[in-house]
């Protein structure tokens, strides 16, 4: 019999929570927290409940597998000591109220990080769950790190809190116990295939029921402070910086901007992948247009932009990782706002009428009338697509100061026709 994978000694005491278990927190939070032997994860996943049980067979261990142009390596990652479903109400509770735990990480999607209509279960009122509960037990500070692609995400959550935390001494010791961190991160998790359990079993002689695939390439980028402590995230090449708001930019304007110009042109063009995109010359060429655009706004030397982009154009290329573009094309309407508008808005102001935001756009209203829509908003946004002036409408509904912008409209509808 193959022997699985299992954990070798005793796990680390739980002392951080994380919310949202999936491929990318594996390869990402997880990963650097394993660089810190003292600290595991109490790892909760509201999406599925068969992960954490695989999970939980292994002993948390999971198999990274690395995709490198000079082949594959696998990494076991042992950071996480415990894996739970959302079912699991009574354990996060505790958990989060434990004094023991200094932090607790969130995954959970842009689309989250919205105040739930009253009674509904959603990422934000767990959370709020959890703080009250810490707040009844021992209210020891505790920080939380939001590590989903928003701009000024640890501002956003904050923003959220203040609206969902109404009970007045459980909203002070939110405002003045509860640390908020901002970050940027970024490492590409394409979806596991058998093929990849399988070559992590052909690399280690061991059966991994939960591998995650991933790139080499890898950031973490974080401003805030830790007043209970925090795993030493630097030994595996965190930075922590006092202005993240640059690099934040520098992310959503140049690889997520340009992932979501892939997404939807690309699938319009029969492909599937971002390296197949890439590869296709109209549409490397405008995300190059888009990239010299982006960059007038972004305040970085040219030689950081430049080498942003080398490494961004490799990382695209990698025929290693199938990052697939449908999964890069879901939730558009939380996406465009944060990753194409802000330069739009700046280009405009200079009466300018960039290509390639016009060609996104229409891409994306093509997408929002196709067959498969994935999309938190779609019951509203693809009838607005569908309609006699798409493009009026669907602004409208994301970003209404561009509503009356006849000559962007009128451009991206006559784009639209091209698809």
């Amino acid at each position: 019999m193959t022997p699985g994978l299992a954990r070798a000694g005793a796990p680390a005491p739980v002392r951080a929570v994380h919310l949202g278990l999936g491929a990318f927190h594996r390869a990402h939070q997880a990963w650097y927290t394993a660089a810190d032997e003292t600290w595991g994860i109490a790892a909760y996943t509201f999406r599925n409940t068969e992960l954490p049980r695989l999970l939980t067979r292994q002993g948390g261990v999971f198999s990274l597998l690395v995709r490198e142009d000079a082949g594959d390596r696998v990494e076991p990652v042992g950071s996480i000591t415990r894996a739970h479903p959302g079912a699991d109400t009574r354990q996060w509770l505790a958990d989060v109220a434990s004094p023991e735990v200094a932090l607790i990480t969130l995954t959970v999607t842009e689309a989250a990080y919205t105040v739930p209509e009253p009674g509904a279960d959603s990422a934000v009122s767990r959370l709020v769950a959890g703080l009250r509960a810490r707040f009844h037990a021992n209210a020891a500070p505790i920080t939380l790190v939001p590590c989903d692609n928003l701009a000024d995400n640890g501002d956003v959550l904050r923003a959220v809190l203040r609206k969902v935390c109404d009970e007045s001494a459980f909203a002070e010791w939110v405002e003045d116990e509860v640390a908020i961190a901002s970050t940027v991160v970024d490492r590409i998790t394409p979806a596991t295939t058998d093929r990849d359990v399988l070559r992590v079993h052909q690399l280690t002689g061991l059966r991994d029921l939960a591998p995650v695939v991933t790139e080499p390439f890898t950031e973490w980028l974080i401003a805030g402070s830790f007043p209970h402590g925090r795993p030493a995230w630097e030994r595996a090449g965190a930075r922590f910086v006092d202005d993240i708001g640059v690099y934040q930019q520098r992310k959503l304007w140049f690889l997520n901007a340009a992932h979501s110009l892939l997404a939807y042109t690309g699938l319009a063009r029969g492909h599937a992948t971002v390296a197949e995109a890439a590869g296709d010359p109209a549409l490397g060429g405008l995300v190059e247009s888009w990239w010299d655009t982006a960059a007038a706004y972004l305040p970085l030397s040219p030689a950081e932009v430049t080498g942003y982009q080398r490494r961004l154009r490799k990382r695209f290329a990698a025929p290693g990782i199938r990052h697939l573009l449908s999964q890069i094309a879901a939730d558009g309407s939380h996406k465009i706002p944060v990753r194409l508008l802000p330069v739009l808005h700046r280009e405009r102001a200079r009466g300018r009428l960039p290509h390639s935001a016009v060609a996104g756009l229409a891409a994306w209203l093509a997408y929002l009338r196709g067959p498969e829509v994935r999309d938190a908003r779609a019951a509203e946004l693809v009838p607005l697509a569908r309609a006699e002036k798409p493009a009026r409408g669907v602004l409208a509904a994301i970003d209404p100061t561009l509503a009356n912008d006849a000559e962007l409209l009128t451009a991206i509808d006559t784009e639209l026709r091209a698809f």
